[in-house]
């Protein structure tokens, strides 16, 4: 006798796992209007990952919502998508928000009358109830506007008309049944939204078991995040083989591991040792093509150690050459699951491109850890602003900077912005470079490093905005705890709030996908300045 399962519909918390999904059902239930980047969900995941939510229908995701924390002051005034979700990021989030703000809602086509729109809606009032919240805003669609418009006088009649019966929305008269009612109309909130002719319905759900005439102050609970980071400022050495490149590594590992630090990082283009036993003068095309040979067994002993000694391991970076034939420095992030992750310098220096041919990347994405999300800017991306804001929209509270300078010029170039990437995004930067030196190895001649733990500069920080720094160039390693919680609280209660107050009326950064996969930057061109055989300079 055989039995057939039932299929079984549930709600849950999205996680990252399921961003492919998400993007496949979005495309489904809203065919026709610009879907959202793998980017963008990750971001709203990863910013509150308590507001958005995913229901499965025999474990395939068919329906989806995302919401977000605001300030009465946020939810209540005009506004549009843009400029509420952080371009659909959701980092405008604020743990000290009063009110939830629902900004995505997607319900599979396909699965209509198993009420997934409901038991979403369900799940957002619970959340706002066990969080003491005064209730939820959203801004509806009107789909059935642009059909109707003949018949009444602008968005707001037909609002009216909406909710006095005269006239039936499929969106608003669900969310009036749903409890919700009007404030208003939102004008131009959506312009790719047509049928709406880009307008939205302003709707509030007040929750009954917050008395409205009682606003008491938000608080963030100054909760304990704790997350030991230790950075590896690495002495250029020469070495008689791979194996002892691997030792001379894996012993900065084990102390870190016996720290019980939970993330260490070695510096930008730490493996150019393995050029060192080389026994004739190479060529820098002859060098890097070289290094590039290691790749496979270079992040392989970075899995076994990551493994090993359960720490997670962001292993500077190494020129890799790609499926296309071209080489970039990639640093490879190897976590303690046994999983390695890649990430591409978008930016490649002068000297890079030109002695070495590197070519930049195109790919800039979070790396989800146990954690929470981190990113690696390598070395010259750093002095790009756009890259760490992308990187912290996805949910990003620690950046981490290998750095490879022969100059002091160099390295404070680096240290100088990588300060204030901490600064304008209200998060941890973990910089490492190499010192000393290795005769006849290109861009070995001479380093300088003054590895450190940059933080925001805020009461619960560091005085001077440093965790924790090395000794100029002196090989060792650094070590400081800190706090993410103290982000959340900066974020919403800090003497400043960069991410929350940015002005998306006026500006916003768009990652362009349209590049298909290794359309690299140029490189080459003339000799750059100072003409030595050298690709660095941060």
């Amino acid at each position: 006798m055989t039995t057939t399962g039932r299929k079984r519909l549930e709600i849950r918390n999205a996680v990252p796992s399921d961003v492919r999904a998400i993007q496949n059902l979005i495309a489904r239930a809203y065919p026709g209007f610009p879907n959202y980047s793998q980017a963008t969900i990750r971001g709203q995941i990863n910013n509150f990952q308590a507001g958005c939510f995913v229901a499965l229908y025999d474990g395939r995701v068919v329906g989806y919502c995302a919401t977000m924390r605001v300030s009465r002051e946020m939810a209540f005034a005009s506004h549009d998508w843009e400029e509420i979700t952080a371009n659909g990021f959701g980092t405008r989030h604020s743990a000290a928000g009063e009110w939830l703000y629902g900004y995505e809602m997607a319900v599979d086509p396909r699965q209509r009358g198993l009420r997934i729109g409901q038991r979403l809606y369900d799940e957002r009032k619970e959340l706002a109830e066990q969080l003491d919240l005064h209730g939820i805003v959203i801004a509806g669609r009107i789909p059935g506007f642009q059909r109707a418009r003949r018949k009444v006088d602008g968005p707001e009649d037909y609002l009216d008309k909406v909710v006095t019966g005269k006239l039936r929305d499929p969106v608003i008269s669900f969310q009036l049944k749903n409890g919700f009612e009007p404030l208003g109309i939102l004008k131009n909130y959506l312009p790719e939204d047509k049928p709406s002719s880009g307008h939205a319905a302003h709707l509030v759900w007040r929750n009954p078991y917050v008395n409205p005439d009682e606003a008491p102050e938000m608080r963030v609970p100054r909760g304990v995040e704790s997350v030991r980071l230790a950075t590896c400022q690495l002495q250029a050495r020469a070495v008689e083989n791979f194996d002892e490149f691997v030792r001379n590594v894996e012993y900065f590992v084990d102390v870190a591991a016996d720290y019980r630090s939970d993330f260490i990082v070695f510096p930008e283009l730490f493996t150019l040792p393995l050029l060192s036993y080389e026994t004739k003068k190479l060529t820098p095309m002859e060098a890097i093509d070289k290094l590039t040979s290691y790749t496979g067994r270079f992040t392989k002993e970075l899995a076994r150690m990551a493994l090993e000694y359960n720490i997670n391991i962001i292993g500077g970076s190494h020129p890799t050459r790609t499926d296309d034939g071209d080489i970039q420095n990639i640093a490879y992030v190897a976590l303690r699951d046994g999983s390695v992750h890649a990430q591409e310098k978008i930016h490649p220096t002068p000297n890079e491109a030109f002695w070495w041919n590197i070519k930049g990347g195109d790919s800039l994405d979070v790396i989800q850890t146990d954690c929470g999300p981190i990113g690696v800017l390598i070395c010259y991306d750093s002095e790009f602003p756009e890259l760490a804001r992308r990187l912290v929209d996805q949910g990003a509270r620690i950046i981490f900077v290998p750095f490879c300078t022969d100059s002091r010029a160099g390295y404070l170039r680096v240290r100088y912005c990588s300060q204030a990437r901490a600064i304008e995004n209200q998060c941890f930067v973990v910089m490492s470079g190499n010192v000393g030196n290795l005769p006849n190895v290109d861009n070995m001649d001479i380093q300088y490093a003054q590895s450190a733990i940059l933080t925001p500069c805020d009461l619960p920080f560091a005085r001077d905005g440093i965790a924790a720094e090395s000794t100029e160039n002196v090989e060792t390693l650094t070590m400081a705890d800190v706090n993410l919680a103290d982000l959340s609280w900066a974020r919403a209660e800090g003497t400043v709030r960069n991410l929350r107050d940015r002005r998306f009326d006026l500006y916003h950064i768009e990652w362009d996908s349209s590049l298909a996969p290794h359309d690299h930057a140029p490189s080459g061109g003339p000799v750059p300045a100072g003409g030595h055989n050298s690709p660095g300079g941060g």
